[in-house]
């Protein structure tokens, strides 16, 4: 599996193809591609959610001790990303299950009580009662973008988002924007939405949580003024693992933050406690509090394997497993193909392999809600996203091209979408 750093999957498709005889869609093209890829052997590092350990599905129509096909890109554990909904201690309410145990030890009703965060943090988020609250403001022109998108386009094009930023630019203190669209997958030209706006005097900030880890990213080199992001997608910490933040070097000794918490505080004197504040200069003097030690461990191993692999290797073979996930959907159900008798099966993620990370978006001329319970009950872990759109992300970490063989050949063969 060497192609040429310009062979588009489609094309490394194509030449498989003629070197094995066989169809695109044969599984030998799916076997060839997993035998040549020099990051199989990170697949091992991960808990494959094995058919019978998932709540929903139909034992009766897989291998009980196969693989499920994750395609969810988070949560890997027995169950994967059901954790968050169904157990004895659901992940999305793992916090109040306990509330009722904390009760007595302060004296106070449940409803009375949240756990969250930490110490700090809820002193200052406390300390509301005697602040007074700022007005938002909002970013103007953003509308105007996001009615262009719908001009039956899916996505935003760079060219509205850049004119929106020269037109608004000059009322505009902060731009903050995604850096990949959860919903579309689309991936966001970071640099020059970065450079449009410093040119109109605006901080440039963007949201990451679907973009570490999935696409090679340069904040430093890019002069993004910060950026924010989680770790339970991509970065696999975990539901709820420790976030991440970046402040850009240029503005080590100008920007402070809000809230001050001891933990932003030299080492050196932390525990003086002569109540002067000596802050750590960058975005370490804005962190509040102890980091959660379990969360970190948990991230800590992730990343250490994302060092092994290497961000470069991971997008090379996530440009090709995406693309390889594309080609037969594409063979399969293109326009020039449409069949009135059979459903028809949209990609909304942009095409093009430099404005997207490793997620396609699919829509359905069938329900969603159907689709997605037969792919259950077959053993694909997917997402659900509205409006209309499942989720489909092979990673490649963990996942294999004979994941994607199989969900094709699913896709294709079920009567859900016959």
């Amino acid at each position: 599996m060497e192609p040429s750093p310009l062979e588009l999957p489609a094309d490394t498709v194509r030449r498989i193809t003629a070197e094995l005889k066989c169809h695109p869609t044969d599984e030998r093209v799916a076997l060839h591609l997993d035998k040549e890829d020099k990051l199989r052997h990170f697949r091992e590092y991960f808990y494959i959610p094995k058919m019978r350990d998932l709540p929903l599905i139909d034992l009766s129509l897989v291998n009980k001790d196969e693989n499920a096909i994750y395609f969810l890109g988070n949560s890997l554990a027995k169950m994967g990303g059901y954790g968050h909904d169904v157990g004895k201690r659901p992940w999305i309410i793992g916090d109040e299950i306990i509330v009722g145990l904390m009760k007595d030890m302060v004296g106070a009703k449940e409803k009375e009580i949240a756990l969250m965060n930490a110490l700090t943090v809820n002193l200052h988020l406390l300390l509301s009662f005697f602040k007074a609250y700022a007005e938002t403001l909002q970013l103007h022109g953003l509308n105007d973008a996001d009615d262009k998108a719908k001009r039956g386009e899916e996505t935003l094009r760079i060219e509205d988002i850049l004119e929106v930023i020269e037109k608004e630019g000059d009322s505009i203190a902060v731009v903050l924007f995604s850096g990949l669209h959860f919903y579309t997958g689309q991936f966001f030209n970071i640099p020059a939405i970065t450079k449009a706006g410093q040119a109109k005097g605006c901080f440039v900030g963007f949201d990451l949580a679907h973009a570490v880890g999935n696409v090679e990213l340069h904040l430093h080199d890019w002069g993004v003024d910060f950026a924010c992001w989680c770790s339970y997608k991509y970065l696999n910490a975990g539901a709820g693992g420790i976030a991440g933040a970046f402040i850009h070097e240029k503005h080590t000794h100008k920007i402070k933050p809000t809230l001050v918490g001891w933990f932003g505080h030299e080492l050196s004197t932390r525990f003086k406690m002569d109540n002067k504040l000596q802050l750590i200069p960058g975005v370490s003097g804005f962190r509040i509090s102890n980091p959660p030690i379990l969360l970190v461990c948990s991230l800590q191993a992730s990343l250490e394997i994302f060092k092994q692999a290497t961000m470069k290797a991971l997008r090379r073979k996530s440009i090709l497993l995406t693309g390889y996930l594309e080609y037969p959907m594409k063979h399969y159900y293109s326009k020039d193909k449409a069949d009135t008798k059979k459903p028809m099966v949209n990609i909304i993620t942009p095409s093009h392999i430099e404005d997207r990370g490793c997620q396609l978006t699919l829509t359905f001329s069938v329900s969603k809600k159907d689709v997605f319970q037969e792919l259950e009950k077959r053993g694909v872990v997917c997402d659900k996203q509205e409006p209309s759109g499942i989720r489909v992300a092979p990673v490649p970490l963990y996942n294999s091209f004979h994941d994607v063989y199989r969900f094709i050949n699913l896709l294709t063969s079920q009567c859900f979408l016959e």
